[in-house]
């Protein structure tokens, strides 16, 4: 068995495929960091980022003069989204806040998103996902064995937003996507959750039934229709001011009485399965890693507070990994033993299924070289 090696300077590790380390033992992706991440993070915190957040402002409040919103927010009851959220009102905006219901809310991220709302003086819209089809989805992407079992509810999100911004006719879209938090995640921990191609062919192999009421997203859809000839784009304000998740935290708990889910994406039953149990289980992958690099990178946490933080288990106690697997089990409409097998099938790639990383590839490249990523999300 092969040893695994540790960054010396972050927590990730060669469970990430494609990790390099140099001769000080540092990895690739503090190299990425230092390189693009960095930069963005220092003209957040020299209050460069901030002029630039307010012309973005300026741009939105335009837009929406005689409508009744400007924006659409999306939040998901996590620190980010609702944080976002607190500084949309700060900043004088008007969002139509949205959030996606996919069926595995926990009901602390429920209070959250309507108190929270509600305190900020916003309007709310819940988007409910078709059960019966987010259902079957859902079941396929765990029978498929692949590793990425958050595509159908990552997907749905972002289709949801940008449907709901065209028909209220608003031009931006405001997420709590931020690189304070979240500048590393290996590719191979993963698979594109935009690629539509790839969640029907799953589908249509292991579903049972098609996605008529689903909202979903094509390539086109996403990065012609929408940004070009319905001129919406989405803004990410977090990368314009220095966020820190404990300061944010504390704000929401102090102003708003949020309640805090303990770890990143725990607001949803099956994420917090599914990153507690399903990946490092099947996968050996433990995203803890990727997220406390990220807050080590960006100084909000030390590399020896992460380790000892790695060393309690993933998932909060075993009593609420068993209620959680048969709460799932149940919800998704499976006995005990149809999920145990489901849960027990061999590891399969996403390559092994039809997919367009080719198109998506290629889009990256043109981005990269026309320089339009940094006019479009802030970076």
């Amino acid at each position: 068995m092969d040893l695994i090696q540790t960054c010396t300077r972050c927590v990730m590790d060669t469970t990430a495929e494609e990790i390099t380390f140099d001769a000080n033992g540092v990895c690739s992706f503090c190299h990425y960091f230092d390189r693009e991440v960095k930069p963005i993070l220092d003209r957040a915190h020299s209050g460069e980022g901030r002029k630039i957040l307010e012309q973005i402002v300026d741009a939105i409040k335009k837009s929406g003069h005689g409508k009744p919103y400007d924006s659409v927010l999306g939040i998901s009851g996590g620190t980010d989204s609702s944080y976002l959220a607190y500084l949309a009102k700060q900043l004088g905006l008007r969002p139509l806040v949205v959030h996606v219901d996919t069926g595995w809310n926990t009901p602390e991220s429920e209070r959250n998103v309507k108190n929270l709302v509600s305190q900020l003086g916003f309007d709310l819209e819940i988007i409910r996902a078709d059960w019966e089809e987010m259902r079957d989805l859902q079941i396929a992407f765990y029978k498929a064995s692949v590793k990425n079992c958050e595509i159908p509810q990552d997907h749905v999100f972002l289709a949801a937003l940008y449907r709901k911004a065209a028909e209220i006719g608003v031009h931006y879209i405001l997420t709590g996507g931020n690189f304070a938090t979240e500048s590393i995640l290996p590719q191979s921990w993963g698979f594109n959750a935009a690629d539509l191609r790839h969640i029907l062919a799953i589908q249509r192999r292991f579903g049972t039934r098609p996605l008529r009421k689903f909202p979903t997203m094509s390539f086109w859809e996403r990065y012609v229709y929408y940004p070009f000839i319905r001129k919406i784009r989405e803004v990410r304000p977090l990368n314009y001011v220095p966020y820190n998740r404990a300061e944010a935290k504390r704000i929401l708990i102090e102003q708003f009485g949020w309640q805090d889910y303990g770890l990143k994406h725990y607001e949803s039953v099956l994420t917090r399965f599914y990153q507690g149990y399903y990946l490092p289980t099947k996968f050996g992958i433990d995203k803890r890693k990727a997220h406390l690099s990220s807050l080590i990178l960006s100084g909000q946490m030390t590399r020896e507070q992460a380790l000892e933080e790695l060393k309690k288990p993933p998932y909060p106690s075993e009593e609420l990994l068993q209620r959680d697997k048969a709460y799932i089990a149940e919800r998704l409409g499976l006995s005990s033993e149809e999920w145990e097998e489901i849960l027990a099938l061999p590891p399969r790639q996403h390559d092994e299924f039809p997919n367009s990383e080719w198109l998506f590839t290629l889009k990256e490249r043109i981005v990269n070289w026309s320089g339009i990523r940094r006019q479009r999300y802030g970076l």
